[in-house]
């Protein structure tokens, strides 16, 4: 299973997962004209849509793709607002794509409805993470929808995978996400080694996703809550107090005013 983005909006990606047959499924299509575009220049035909949550540049595409695809499965959480979700999933439901099996992972905080697909094995051999808003190259959405003990123990969920497992999030927005993590903790080494390797990459427009939850884990704040320098950088923010979801309401809401 090959995964490629499509580029949508100013900064979405839009995934695209295709096999050597022909065959594909695309996740959050937020807008559908690239991604029939896409489909067209290279022969392949839709066979399925992976919805992480509501919001309209994840799902604003799926009638147009249905129009162009009839029937085609739309799968997404039992707790959506989406009407456009055939195939309701929970916490550890199984998906089966282009051959590859995809468990579901409940994430709310961004929305109560956000979920997430993990393949321990995405058709290469790697595990694969499809991630939406929950989790980004250097940061996390913002909670919109659930508490702060709610992302943190979703951003705890994912920061448990295989530290291989590869993170497709669905934004461009590490550099901003950088900044910040750099702001949180200054004196850490593997954040600015990451950093320079992410600014390479856009200085010649190559997108920084995916990660992996291993980088993620040694470079992103937000999972870092336990972090004696997190920590610090939370108690000048007022932090209610020194344990880890404390810590990440108060980096959060700095995020938020960043």
């Amino acid at each position: 299973m090959n995964i490629s983005p499509i580029p949508a909006f100013n900064d979405n990606y839009l995934w695209l997962l295709q096999n050597d047959s022909g065959h594909a499924f695309v996740v959050d299509p937020g807008d559908a004209e690239p991604v029939i575009a896409r489909l067209a220049a290279d022969g392949l035909v839709l066979d399925g849509i992976l919805v992480t949550h509501h919001h309209g540049d994840h799902v604003g595409g799926v009638v147009r793709l249905l129009d162009a695809f009839p029937g085609i499965p739309v799968y997404g959480s039992a707790q959506s607002d989406a009407d456009c979700v055939s195939h309701p999933l929970r916490e550890g439901d199984t998906v089966t794509v282009l051959g590859s099996t995809a468990t579901v992972l409940e994430v709310p905080g961004h929305t109560l409805d956000h979920i997430a697909y993990f393949f321990a094995e995405a058709g290469d051999g790697l595990p694969a993470l499809f991630c939406g808003d929950t989790l980004f190259v250097g940061g996390c959405g913002r909670v919109f929808e659930g508490t702060a003990a709610m992302m943190h123990a979703s951003l705890t969920k994912l920061s448990t995978l295989p530290g291989q497992t590869r993170v497709f999030c669905a934004h461009e927005y590490t550099m901003a996400n950088m900044a910040f993590a750099n702001a949180v903790e200054p004196n850490n080494q593997a954040l600015q080694a990451h950093r320079r390797a992410c600014a390479d990459k856009r200085e010649t427009n190559i997108p920084t996703v995916p990660s992996t939850i291993a980088v993620e884990n040694a470079t992103n704040p937000f999972l870092r809550c336990a972090e004696p320098e997190v920590i610090r950088a939370a108690e000048t923010r007022d932090a209610a107090g020194s344990d880890p979801v404390s810590v990440f309401a108060a980096i959060r809401g700095w995020k938020d005013q960043f």
